[in-house]
């Protein structure tokens, strides 16, 4: 079992110093996560894609080329907020946002109750006014597969907490 900062929940690095000397480097890698039908089906109600390659799983056994339902590339790039939230708890920030992505790409599909997961190595790292910007290159792996579900470039901020304001009667 890794144990190591880049694999554990939390925040990946306890300083900016320390974010700095991890570009290049991967960050963190994910636990694995179970995508269901459940999942899967949720994801076409929130968004109207109902197409049978996700929903029908009696038609996706019999005419699918994957031999099941699979689910939405979307559904699994949504995942990356859940990692983020996982392990960008950075001590000294308070706020993130998803600024969003340069690039993605959906290389495999994820079959349902598949098992995927993030490794995220940090591209690069801009100081930005109030926190920092990191652009991670990101692949979606899943379980015993060994082309990624999804490749993609993702672009994520950071805000420091804000310095303590002096109370009234100071």
């Amino acid at each position: 079992m890794n144990t190591s900062p880049a694999s554990r929940a939390g925040s990946f690095a306890q300083s900016v110093d320390e974010i700095r000397s991890r570009v290049g480097a991967e960050a963190f890698l994910t636990d694995w996560v179970r995508i269901t039908q459940r999942h899967i089906d949720l994801f076409a109600e929130a968004t109207g894609d109902f197409q049978w390659i996700h929903v029908d799983v009696t038609r996706a056994r019999e005419q699918s080329p994957y031999g099941n339902t699979i689910a939405h590339g979307f559904l699994t790039l949504s995942l990356l907020g859940q990692f983020y939230e996982r392990h960008m708890t950075l001590p000294f920030c308070e706020m993130g946002l998803n600024y969003g992505l340069n690039k993605v790409r959906f290389t495999s599909p994820v079959p349902a109750d598949s098992r995927v997961r993030g490794r995220f190595v940090l591209a690069e790292l801009q100081d930005i006014e109030g926190g920092l910007q990191f652009t991670f290159r990101v692949t979606l792996e899943v379980e015993g597969q060994e082309r990624p579900a999804c490749v993609a470039e993702s672009v994520v901020r950071q805000y420091f907490q804000a310095p303590a304001k002096p109370s009234a009667g100071s």
